[in-house]
């Protein structure tokens, strides 16, 4: 079956977590910037998870770009990856709102280490359902980057409970790993659509 609707449909739940997002950040009563200062961890809660929001939208462009269909399984997969990414704005407003406590930051660095699985089985799905999927498999490889990231989630998670700032750390140091631009399906992708043009003109 064709990707149109699956793209469409997870770009829309993507746009309301981002939407919810912004929502939460609450506007102080008092006009001098001195009434901002207490909402610094709601600020920097809001900002990682925007980033995280961003790179999933991102990466998962880039995914729908590379595959020519899909099959129920992966629906059901994409809608279990926009599951967890849908609980981000939740446990980010919760760890805001504490100021970075043990239980809240642990929950949000389990919430990140299931979106990062929710993403890895969507990659195996997408890999599996059809032949024509064989370029995506090649740019993915073993995909050490995703695997070393669900790692450093629960070394996170496990960090907050003894210091909730360091696993705050580890979780904004995977986003800055995952900001880097990641070209592998780019190029596949390029070098598909290349050899299709030079096979029509010969």
């Amino acid at each position: 079956m064709g990707k149109n609707r699956l793209e469409a449909f997870s770009d829309g739940v993507i746009a309301v977590i981002i939407t919810i997002l912004v929502l939460e950040l609450k506007v102080p009563h008092g006009g001098t910037f001195d009434v901002l200062l207490p909402l610094w961890p709601v600020f920097m809660s809001y900002v990682l998870s925007f980033i995280y929001v961003g790179i999933y939208w991102n990466n998962h462009h880039h995914l729908m770009h590379a595959v020519k269909e899909v099959s129920g399984g992966v629906l059901w997969a994409n809608l279990h990856l926009l599951f967890w990414l849908s609980l981000i704005p939740f446990v980010t407003a919760w760890m805001g709102e504490n100021h970075f406590e043990t239980g809240p930051t642990a929950a949000y660095g389990f919430v990140l280490f299931m979106c990062s699985v929710a993403y890895l089985l969507l990659v195996k799905r997408l890999i599996a359902n059809h032949p024509k999927n064989a370029k995506l498999a090649e740019a993915i490889g073993n995909d050490r980057k995703g695997k070393l990231s669900c790692v450093l989630y629960l070394a996170g998670v496990a960090l907050a409970w003894f210091a909730a700032w360091l696993g705050f750390l580890v979780y904004a140091a995977v986003a800055i790993v995952w900001l880097i631009p990641d070209r592998r399906i780019e190029e596949k992708v390029a070098e598909e659509t290349e050899q299709e043009e030079q096979s029509e003109r010969g």
